[in-house]
Formats: structure tokens, C-alpha cells, sequence
């Protein structure tokens, strides 16, 4: 009883917790405040399509890119140095943005910005692991952490708008100066330091390859996503196919990995990589959905739209906090197969969505969607990073939020092309159309409006009707795929993760830190 008392965290290791939902919440801030300062920086410093395309997307391919390089170097000099040279690298890079001169300098802070995040994610989980080992609280640790990522997309919009309505474009990149600085100050004092203690030399080779193999493979399947399959996305797919392959076998070869490959043979991370993979790969697909539907189809404003999606961030904080009671009474696997059927039905549901009309349709299912799916974030992130040993916990949560980046990437690419080959097939432009603005509309949505933009009534009505139908098509029939799959998921998680125990019940004392936090 003695040992058990002695591994719980105290309001030392809570006070912690909330040092390290900060570089957490200003990481999902970055990247929604940055749609809304493309106008201003788009009219001051002048980029070009392609620039402004690489301003967007290389934050995410950097981060994406580094975060097993940086899980393991965590490990190795030990997670909170990491954290402290990060935060300090990402306060930097955030003043270097909002100044920067030209469209090329911001690129290259939005690249090392993307460096930089890239040692926080893995660094704030890994140790999580470090300060809470007790199973019950470490489970509602990163139900609270990941809430702190939730809460930062949805204030992200606010405050970003707030700023600049008063400031110009490059304040919201300095929101992540004070932030950085605050866990600076606090992190040195609340937060433990933990490395492997015996970490071997660092691979420079295998760094190189899993660098080019994710952002040659993430480059592709965004380009396949945004402009649908071509040699040269294709190409970068398959480059970075084989690098992976050569990546994981050096892996097996090598006396000090980069990534231990032992960690797969745990069942519990395996199978949670793989279910958490699986139904990331449906969220952002039809995020991106149902924000055009909610705009193009039901005709809402953008800050009408963003109100609307107040719910769904709601019913996922709800699921967050949920999941670390239910998991102390009900199997853990069961938690996360009840909680897939729920978005299995939200996605049913999303189906008999139909026109203007379906915008409560819409709405409640992305609500029961995000609810349903929650547990199993919180407790599939959980077993991923409790099942891997203390001086591998770095490349675990490292693993867990690149398989994440990919799901979340191939996914946009699997359900978007789904889409637009149903909007394609099912669009029909009315008579009295020209063929050339008929074509153009058969494109996409967004370019069915501006084709109806140039036309006169009654033509412009009827091909906006014509593309709004075919475009409802589309998500019903991905949501009917998103369905299919979320309960093959949930039929998955519940044989594979059945055998897991329930967690340990929290201690009275543990559960009065609970309700203070």
C-alpha cells in the first residue's frame, strides 16, 4: 500500500500538468489563427500562390517530419531540457514571423516554428508519463491535456480575430511569446527531468530517413487531397513508401535504433496505434466537409458557421473528461468500442442530411461523432505511451502523433476524393448554361458559386441548386463510408482491446485533486 501511495502525483506534478497544457494550447492557436491573417499578410507583403501555399504547410510537414527525431533526442538529453530548448526556439521563431519583411523570411519562421513544435508534443506527453505514474491519473492527465489542445482551436479564431481587429497580421504569432515565456519561468521549478540512462549514440542516418520518408509521404497525400492524383504527388508517395521501408530496416540492424521497433510487439501500443490511426483518418475529412456544407450549402456566414461548430469542440472536451471515470468502471476496450458506435451513428446520421434543411442533421452528428471518439483518444494516447518503458516514452508519444499526422492527412485524401468523384458524377449542369461555366462548376463547390456569381437569374439559381445537391450527395455517401468504417473500427477495438483490466479505482485523495483540477 506504501509503494502504491508514494507513485501517486500530488498538486506539485497538477500544478505541472498545467505548465505543460501550454505549449499544447498554443500549438492548436497557431494553426487556426494563421487562416484568419492570410487577408492582411496576403495584402502587405505580396507572396505568390506558391508561397503562400508553403506559408500554410510548413509548420505541419516540419512538425510532422521531426517528431520522431525529436522524441528520441528527448530520451536522450532528457525530456525537460528538450521542452525548455523548444519553447525557447518556438518564442524566437514567433517573433521572427510576426516581423518578418518579406514572404520568404516568413516562410523560414513558419519552418522553424515548425522545428521547434516539434519538440513539444512529444516532450509534454513523454512526460506526463514521467510525473504521473499511477494508471487512473495519468489517464485523466492527458484527458485534461488534450483538452487544453481542444480549448486552443477553439479560442483561436476569438483571440486571433480580436487582434486584428486592432493590430496588424503578425500579433497572432505573438501570442506565443508570453506562453513560452510563462512555461520558461514555471517549467525549471514544476517539472521533473527524465532520459534514458543508457541511450546509445544517435543514428544521423536514420534521422535523415524518417525526415524525408514523412514529409515526402505527407507532401504527397495533402498535394493528392488539394489536386487529386498526378505523377509528381504520386512520385513523392512512393519515395516515401521506400524510405520508410529502408528506414525500419536500418532499424532492425542497428544496435541503438532510433525508433525501437520492440515497442510493437506490446499489444496494447500496436493496437491502439492502430485503431487511433483508423478513425483519425475520418475526422478531418469530414471537418473539412461539413465546413463548406455549412457555408456553400446551407448558406451560413463564416462567423455563423464557426458558432456552429461550438458544439461539436464541447462534445469533445465532454468526452475527454468522461473517459477517465468510465474507464475506472467499465473495461477500457469497451469504453473505446461503446464510444465508436456513438460516432458510428453521428455518421449515419451526418447521411440523411439533405439540402438547406440538414443543418441540425449535421450538427448533431458531428456532435455524436466527436463524443464518441473521444475515450478512445484519450485512452488509446494513454496506452501507447503507459505500455512503452519509462526511457522509451519519448518515441512513443513521438509515434503516436506522427501516426496521427498521417491518418489525418490520408485521410483528407481518402474521403476528399471520395467526394469529389460523387460531386463529379452527380453534378448536372442545367440548360441555358454555357458549357465552359458548366465545366468550371463540375470542379468543386466553392467553384460552382463563383461560376453562378456570373451568371444571371434564373441560370445562376438553378446551377447553384444543381451543385448543391451533388455536393450533399457527397457527403452522404463519405459519411456512409465514414459509418462502415467507424464500426469496423469499433468491432476491432472491442476484440482487441477486450482483455484489458479496468483501471485501478482513484484514492479519495486523488480524486479531491481531480475535482480541483
Amino acid at each position: 500500500m506504501t509503494e502504491n501511495v508514494a507513485i501517486r502525483a500530488g498538486r506539485r506534478e497538477w500544478a505541472g500538468l498545467a505548465v505543460l497544457i501550454l505549449p499544447t494550447l498554443l500549438l492548436s492557436i497557431d494553426v487556426t489563427v494563421l487562416h484568419l491573417a492570410v487577408p492582411m499578410l496576403s495584402a502587405d507583403l505580396r507572396p505568390s500562390a506558391s508561397q503562400l501555399l508553403w506559408i500554410n504547410d510548413v509548420y505541419g510537414f516540419l512538425i510532422a517530419g521531426f517528431l520522431i527525431t525529436m522524441g528520441a533526442i528527448g530520451d536522450r538529453i532528457g525530456r525537460k531540457r528538450l521542452l525548455l530548448i523548444g519553447a525557447t526556439a518556438f518564442a524566437v521563431a514567433s517573433a521572427l514571423a510576426a516581423y518578418a519583411p518579406s514572404a520568404g523570411l516568413l516562410i523560414v519562421a513558419r519552418g522553424l516554428l515548425g522545428i521547434a513544435g516539434a519538440t513539444l508534443m512529444p516532450s509534454t506527453l513523454s512526460l506526463i508519463r514521467t510525473m504521473f505514474r499511477d494508471p487512473a491519473q495519468r489517464t485523466v492527465a492527458i484527458s485534461l491535456w488534450m483538452t487544453g489542445f481542444t480549448g486552443g482551436m477553439v479560442i483561436g479564431p476569438l483571440v486571433g480575430g480580436a487582434m486584428l481587429e486592432s493590430f496588424w497580421w503578425g500579433s497572432v504569432f505573438l501570442l506565443g511569446v508570453p506562453v513560452m515565456a510563462v512555461l520558461l519561468v514555471a517549467g525549471p521549478w514544476l517539472l521533473p527531468e527524465y532520459r534514458d540512462p543508457a541511450p546509445g549514440r544517435l543514428d544521423l542516418v536514420s534521422v535523415a530517413l524518417s525526415l524525408a520518408a514523412v514529409i515526402s509521404a505527407i507532401y504527397g497525400i495533402k498535394e493528392i487531397a488539394a489536386y487529386g492524383l498526378g505523377a509528381g504527388p504520386a512520385a513523392a508517395v512512393v519515395a516515401g513508401v521506400v524510405l520508410g521501408a529502408v528506414f525500419v530496416r536500418r532499424q532492425r540492424r542497428l544496435a541503438d535504433p532510433l525508433l525501437d521497433l520492440a515497442l510493437f510487439a506490446e499489444r496494447r501500443f500496436s493496437a491502439s496505434l492502430g485503431v487511433l490511426m483508423l478513425v483519425i483518418l475520418v475526422g478531418p475529412g469530414i471537418m473539412l466537409l461539413t465546413a463548406q456544407y455549412l457555408q456553400l450549402v446551407a448558406g451560413l456566414t463564416p462567423l455563423q458557421a464557426g458558432l456552429w461548430s461550438l458544439p461539436q469542440a464541447a462534445s469533445l472536451v465532454l468526452g475527454f473528461t468522461a473517459a477517465p471515470a468510465l474507464a475506472r468502471r467499465v473495461r477500457p476496450g469497451s469504453v473505446m468500442a461503446g464510444g465508436l458506435v456513438v460516432s458510428a451513428a453521428g455518421m449515419g446520421l451526418m447521411a440523411a442530411a439533405n439540402g438547406t434543411s440538414g443543418l441540425a442533421f449535421v450538427v448533431t452528428a458531428q456532435v455524436l461523432f466527436f463524443f464518441g471518439a473521444a475515450p478512445l483518444m484519450v485512452l488509446g494516447t494513454d496506452m501507447v505511451v503507459g505500455s512503452a518503458p519509462p526511457e522509451r516514452a519519448g518515441a512513443a508519444s513521438a509515434l503516436s502523433e506522427t501516426v496521427q499526422e498521417f491518418g489525418g492527412a490520408l485521410g483528407l485524401a481518402v474521403f476528399g476524393s471520395i467526394a469529389a468523384a460523387v460531386y463529379r458524377a452527380r453534378m448536372a449542369v442545367p440548360e441555358g448554361v454555357p458549357a465552359g461555366i458548366g465545366e468550371e462548376a463540375r470542379d468543386t463547390l466553392g467553384a460552382a458559386a463563383a461560376a453562378a456569381a456570373r451568371l444571371s437569374d434564373p441560370a445562376a439559381t438553378a446551377l447553384l441548386d444543381s451543385a448543391r445537391a451533388a455536393f450533399t450527395a457527397s457527403l452522404q455517401v463519405t459519411a456512409v463510408v465514414g459509418a462502415i468504417l467507424v464500426a469496423l473500427t469499433a468491432a476491432l477495438t472491442a476484440v482487441v482491446m477486450r482483455p484489458l483490466p479496468v483501471a485501478a479505482p482513484a484514492a479519495p485523495q486523488e480524486e479531491k485533486v481531480d475535482q480541483a483540477v
